[in-house]
């Protein structure tokens, strides 16, 4: 009976100094617009400073470990992302298990990708551009970020799907890969609409479909690739997470304010600058995304034998 009196006591005190929110990315980024806008939230409800510390590196591994290794007391958070749902099967050793060790706080955005060609490529739409593949086994390239990415998992997606076979070439970052894909060097790349669009806009690439499962208001005019290959989804996600064994009071509490966060007008505005899907709901909610993406990516990484080490 104690122990269940003290329960709510720890949840009300809580927070009572900084949080951190580790960030396994660089910063600048995309993710640390976000990370920023959710901590200014959660700051403004919750009367203490939410603090972004990136820690990049291996993958967004080292990171997350760092989030895996602290106390599990709530004043530790992981801006979790498609990365680490992409990385349990990608390496064979980590020091952690993701779904394990991350206890799931709230789901917040997931971003798509723009399937986008050269605008000298002889084809208008997705099934233009398998039929063009088909008759071109292995001569057509896709590029990608790097090797275990969402770009280059979507492009292996979308080869199975599509039943072609397309060649892989894998750059240190989009940039490089657009750069080549602009000078015909490669043919097709999944990349972020913030990077791409510029390009569709001003006539230089060609936006064949979305990688999300429908259509993007923001991306108008631009079909999902989903219309013409059925349950075909390739989109990053982000959320909320915190060490395993972190008091559910807390957990719940932290949920309640981001679901509140992304309902309010100002912060879905900002979200929607990312050409982001705003997702919302509870920590079981999120448990169920995550543990969807492991299963989908490590098939799609196990069929193409795609190894990091």
């Amino acid at each position: 009976m104690l122990c269940c009196a003290a329960r709510p006591s720890f949840a009300q005190g809580y927070p009572s100094r900084p949080v951190h929110i580790v960030v396994p990315f660089p910063p600048g980024g995309g993710t640390d617009i976000l990370a920023r806008v959710i901590g200014q939230w959660l700051a403004e409800r919750l009367g203490q400073p939410f603090v972004v510390e990136n820690r990049p590196g291996a993958g967004a591994n080292i990171g997350t470990h760092a989030v895996v290794r602290a106390p599990s007391d709530g004043y530790t958070l992981l801006l979790a992302a498609s990365v680490n749902a992409v990385n349990a099967t990608l390496y064979k050793k980590l020091p952690f298990d993701f779904i394990r060790d991350i206890a799931p706080v709230a789901a917040m955005i997931r971003l798509p990708n723009v399937m986008v060609v050269p605008q000298d490529l002889p084809v208008r739409d997705i099934p233009e551009f398998i039929a063009y593949a088909k008759a071109r086994p292995g001569k057509v390239n896709f590029a990608s970020a790097g090797t275990g990415t969402v770009q280059h998992l979507a492009g292996e997606l979308f080869k199975m799907m599509a039943g072609i076979d397309m060649t892989h070439i894998p750059y240190k970052g989009t940039a490089p890969a657009l750069q080549d894909l602009l000078a015909g060097q490669v043919q097709v790349l999944f990349a972020n609409s913030a990077s791409s669009m510029k390009f569709v806009t001003s006539g230089k690439l060609r936006a064949l479909g979305v990688t999300s499962a429908g259509r993007v208001p923001s991306l108008d005019g631009v079909p999902s690739i989903s219309e013409f290959l059925r349950g075909f989804e390739a989109t990053l996600f982000y959320g909320l997470g915190a060490p395993r064994n972190t008091p559910p009071e807390i957990i719940e509490t932290l949920n309640g304010e981001i679901d509140s966060g992304l309902a309010e007008p100002r912060i879905r505005g900002q979200l929607a600058d990312l050409d982001g899907i705003v997702l919302g709901g509870s920590p079981a909610d999120f448990a169920k995304l995550i543990e969807g993406e492991v299963a989908k990516w490590g098939k799609v990484i196990e069929r193409a034998n795609i190894r990091i080490e």
